[in-house]
């Protein structure tokens, strides 16, 4: 049986998955691995790049974006390890990382899941975790929280000398075995884009499940570009997911809560937006840009929070 299988959702950005993919090839060493590559409707030419540089990758190509979930899914199902990755292709593996994570699972029965820290290209450690989404967390700036309860939120100023047990990972880098698939299934389809590792990991702990974090396991992540190039957009659904998320984890009083606050909020964000844009009489781009996204925002409440068509970001 294939030992891991790596699962790379890609959607244009041919550049940074052609080094992903030569990472993973590199940092493979003895493992008995395949890599497979979901080609999510890019325009670049990504997926005929994979297939005539690296024949060796498994390449599925979709005609259309699917979003991460979903892609992620085509991926697993088809996959025969018995870990699975799931990496970004804006990722670069460290020799030895997936070897790491690989071992730690299997020294470790428990773990339903294992991520490393994502490292930025000059060395600086970024975010690799996130803390389950409650109130708490949507009533307060994420800083709070990791000082309140730095046993649980996992960050760039924390310094870990060991794994660590932490709510959810990033799905940049997710490594999960197969028994986890049987026991809690696939990644919800229902969400796009956001949230939908955090999902899946708050799923797994409802199961018994135990989710770490190895901080001695460096891996790069280039910051995807693509996410920025519609702002409005990818803030409405990320508003859906967090509404989503909530429906299935929380009550229905938390849920009405969580819209209130959240509409309120919004209200005031636009009203000090259009401040701002008047006071300097239209000519500050960059506060235009945000009073646009945060209007439509608002429209996309006012008119019902319908389903999003959108494109993931590498």
């Amino acid at each position: 049986m294939t030992e891991l299988s790596i699962v790379v959702v890609s959607h244009n950005g041919q550049e940074l998955l052609m080094r992903c993919l030569q990472s993973v090839l590199r940092a493979a060493e003895a493992l008995a691995l395949e890599v497979l590559v979901v080609d999510n409707g890019s325009q670049d030419r990504s997926a005929d790049a994979v297939q005539s540089q690296f024949p060796q990758v498994q390449l599925i190509r979709n005609p259309d974006t699917r979003g991460f979930a979903r892609a992620c899914n085509q991926g697993m199902r088809r996959a025969r390890g018995r870990h699975l990755l799931l990496l970004s292709p804006a990722t670069e593996i460290d020799p030895g990382a997936l070897a790491a994570m690989t071992s730690f699972m299997e020294s470790t029965p428990a773990a339903g899941a294992v991520g490393a820290q994502l490292m930025h290209e000059d060395g600086r450690s970024r975010n690799s975790v996130a803390t389950f989404p409650d109130l708490r967390t949507e009533l307060a700036k994420e800083s709070l929280w990791q000082r309140l309860f730095p046993q649980r939120t996992a960050h760039q100023e924390k310094s870990l000398s060991g794994p660590t047990e932490v709510d959810s990972l990033l799905g940049a880098c997710i490594m999960t075995r197969r028994e986890v698939l049987e026991d809690v299934g696939y990644l919800d389809e229902g969400y796009f884009f956001f949230l939908a590792e955090t999902d899946w990991c708050r799923r797994m702990h409802n199961k018994g499940w135990r989710i770490f974090f190895l901080p001695h396991v460096r891996i790069i992540h280039h910051q995807g570009e693509s996410r920025v190039q519609n702002r409005a957009t990818y803030r409405i659904d990320y508003y859906r997911s967090r509404y989503r998320y909530f429906a299935r984890h929380h009550s229905r009083l938390d849920c009405t809560l969580l819209r209130v606050v959240l509409l309120v909020k919004l209200c005031l964000q636009c009203t000090a937006s259009f401040a701002m844009a008047l006071g300097t009489f239209f000519f500050n781009r960059k506060e235009v840009a945000r009073l646009k996204a945060r209007w439509r925002l608002l429209a996309w409440h006012l008119a019902g929070c319908p389903e999003p068509q959108i494109d993931p970001a590498a």
